[in-house]
This record gives structure tokens, sequence and C-alpha cells, in this order.
């Protein structure tokens, strides 16, 4: 019965009540098309809580093509930021170009008040992080990270699972995230030229899926320090991939638990799941919405589904309009939030130097 109840249900740590008036849409704009996510914005439908006023994109022949794809209009796209916000003066900004050129739009948006989303991971280093962060603070906006993840069912479900005890204290978590690689799985060359670039992206599969499971670690710690980060990488296909890792490990030690981050671009499918063992039981979230979960060993493990997320809870647009509008308050070790993805930028850091060097990194307390 116990674990009946718990499967039927859906947990949320962070609900308030949606808001109920009717308001006029948000308006928003949307930095850069290279980044192959931008098409969930693009192609979404429309909830009537957001209007896309502006698109900024040097690359016209890309911006036609999606133009064509989505129906927006050329005459809402921009070679530059400064003249975006100029002539529509958005509230909002997404950004969908290089996670090197995050930085840019902060330093463009924070000093007019406009608040910004960006695509995972927050930054491309640690030093962009930080700069990110101390405009944000200065200027007093939102600054929040999006992963797909995020609006997973099934995290939130087993999420209340380990704050209620249901699996005891937690001692391992591990996430594999990944896919054949994005060459492999058909990525455009507008996305793959960058991403597969250290200057632009950081790293390759290293940050492209290992910032997933820091940033899951650290809301499922609510945003506890890690003490050491040990990190291996390979180049399995150094053919398609030679600027970059396409292959990963990172593991991050805690106080009293261990987070194993397996980031690939060498699975033989695409994956985003997550095993959560505490001492008398674990959580594993095969995807979205299907779970596996063992509570007492001599019971068995039984599967469950999480129930969907309801709005503004199941979209980014819709969850970065309700923080704008106040009706949401953000904590810290929210998976959007500011100060769990500086954590995450510690980590990825951390992991970028022990794969070069060999050794274990120590993080500052």
């Amino acid at each position: 019965m116990k674990f009946l109840i718990l499967a039927s249900l859906v947990f949320f740590s962070f609900l308030t009540e949606p808001p109920k008036k009717e308001q006029a849409p948000m308006k928003v704009a949307v930095v850069g098309l290279v980044h192959t996510h931008v098409h969930w914005i693009l192609g979404r439908e429309d909830r009537g809580d957001i209007q896309i006023v502006g698109i900024v994109e040097s690359n016209k022949d890309l911006a036609q093509r999606y133009a064509h794809q989505h129906g927006f209009s050329m005459d809402i796209v921009y070679d530059s930021i400064e003249d975006m916000l100029e002539k529509t003066k958005p509230e909002a900004v997404y950004a969908f170009n290089t996670i090197y050129g995050h930085l840019e739009v902060v330093e463009k948006c924070a000093p007019k008040g406009i608040h910004v989303m960006v695509e995972k991971p927050l930054a491309v280093s640690l030093d962009h992080a930080e700069k990110m962060a101390a405009l944000a603070q200065k200027h007093h906006i939102h600054l929040l990270t999006n992963y797909e993840t995020t609006w997973y069912a099934s995290n939130y479900s087993a999420k209340a699972m380990v704050e209620k005890g249901d699996i005891g204290e937690l001692r391992k978590i591990v996430i594999h995230d990944g896919h054949p690689g994005p060459i492999e799985i058909g990525c455009n060359p507008e996305f793959t030229d960058w991403l597969t670039d250290p200057k632009w992206n950081g790293a390759g599969a290293l940050t492209d899926f290992g910032c997933y499971g820091a940033n899951q670690a650290s809301w499922l710690l609510k945003n506890e320090r890690p003490l050491e980060v040990f990190a291996v990488t390979q180049q399995i296909k150094p053919d398609r991939y030679p600027k970059v890792d396409d292959e990963a490990t990172i593991v991050v030690t805690y106080p009293k638990a261990q987070v194993i981050i397996q980031a690939s671009w060498n699975w033989p499918y695409n994956r985003k799941d997550l095993e959560i063992y505490g001492q008398t039981g674990y959580i594993h979230n095969l995807d979205g919405q299907h779970m596996r979960i063992l509570l007492e060993e001599k019971e068995g493990a039984k599967n469950a589904t999480a129930k969907a997320l309801e709005n503004p809870y199941d979209d980014p647009f819709a969850y970065f309009t309700a923080v704008i509008r106040g009706e949401i308050k953000v904590a810290a070790s929210d998976l959007s939030a500011l100060e769990n993805n500086m954590i995450v930028m510690e980590i990825l850091d951390a992991a970028m130097r022990s794969a070069q060097t060999g050794k274990k990194i120590t993080l500052k307390k």
C-alpha cells in the first residue's frame, strides 16, 4: 500500500498556486539560432503567455530556414543584440547561441534590467559564470539555466520520496546522459561546428552532458558543496571529434555521498536517466515519466509512472514568465537557479582540470 500511494501521487518541492488572472503575453527575445534546442521555443504551442518580439542571428540563411519552418517573420530578425534590444525592448531574453556567447548576452541585458535564461550549461567556464553572476546580482535580474531534465515529472516524484526518507539517507547518485554523438544523430552543422570546439563549448561530452548530472546532484543534495572531483575523458572518435572529448566520467565526492556522472557521445541510444541509492532503497528514473522503485528488498522493485507536471512547471518559458512576474520564487537549490548552477560550473571546471592532470581536484570550502 505504501508503494501504491507513493507511485500514484505527483510531488513538487517548490509548487505554489499557478497564476489565475489573465495577463498580456510577456515580450521576449531569442538570441542565437545555432543551438538546436531553439526549436523548443520556436515550435512551442501558443499558450498566450509569451510573444517573441525579436531574434538575433547574423546567419541569415539559418534564420530564413527556421523562419520558413516555424512561420516567424524575418522582420523581427536582427544582426546585433544592441539593435534588437533598442527596437523591441523585451522583458526577457532566451540565449540559444554558443555557450561562450552567454556572457555577452548577460553583459548587454543585465544593465537594462532584462532577465535572461540560458540554455545549459550556464557558461563556458567558471570565470565567465562568475562574471555573469556578478552582473545579475548587481542589476537585480533573474539569470536562470534551462535543462531538458528540469521538466521531467519523474525527477520531482523522486525528490519528494528522498525528502520523505523513503529510501533512507542518500549514499550514491548515478546519472547517465548522452547519445551516439551529435554528428551521428544528425545535428545541423551550425550546431556541431561550435559544439565540438572547446573555445565555444568549453569541452565536448564533458560539458554537453556532464552538466545535467552536476545540476541534478546539486538539487538532490540541496546545494551541499562537494569535497573533491575526479574525471576521466577519452577521444574514442578523434576522426569525428578531433578537438574535444567524446567520453567523460566524473566522480564527485561529498561528505556522506558519492555522485557518478557518465556523459557520453558513445551511447548506442539517447538517454537521460537517473539512479538514486539510499541506505534502504533506490529510485531509478528511466526517463521523464517511468520509474523503477525499491523501498524494501524483500518486496522487490516496482514500476511506477510519475504524473505529468502542470503549467507553469512543465515548460521553461511558462516557468520563467511566472518567475519574472513574481508568481514563483526560485529557491537557491532549484534546478534552474543561479546558485545551483554556479556549483555546476565549479564541478565542470574541476572535472576539466582533473581530466587534464589526472589528479583529484579539491574544491574550495
